[in-house]
């Protein structure tokens, strides 16, 4: 039932900019919690920025601080990921994910629904 659909990736050369959206389905994104992750070729998946919007709380990860930010819009149900001054070790599949168990919101494990991922690719 629960549907995540990102988009917004693209390639773009470093220092630029892209917005991801996660529109979801089946899910309410007001005061819930959404998270972003993403996963390069041959590596794990890791967790980038998650909030949870009833009370704007944010998390980011340290690599990505000052660069990323995270953001949602109620109406459309949406929360959107603004990237920053890419570099290409940002180049990856980013996913988003819905239903959060607690603890740690950058924990790949700690999370139950996954969208299919929007490819960001960054040149040098």
């Amino acid at each position: 039932q629960v549907q995540l659909l990102e988009s917004g990736g693209g390639s773009v050369q470093a220092g630029g900019s892209l917005r991801l959206a996660c529109a979801a389905s089946g899910y309410t994104v007001r005061r819930n919690h959404i998270g972003w992750f993403r996963q390069a070729p041959g590596k794990e998946r890791e967790g980038v920025a998650a909030i949870y919007t009833g009370g704007i709380n944010t998390h980011y990860t340290d690599s990505v601080k000052g660069r990323f930010t995270i953001t949602h819009d109620n109406a459309k149900n949406t929360v959107y990921l603004q990237m920053n001054s890419l570099k290409p070790e940002d180049t990856a599949m980013y996913y988003c994910a819905a239903q959060f168990r607690g603890g740690d919101p950058l924990a790949r494990s700690r999370w139950d629904y996954w969208g299919q991922g929007t490819q960001v690719t960054v040149s040098s």
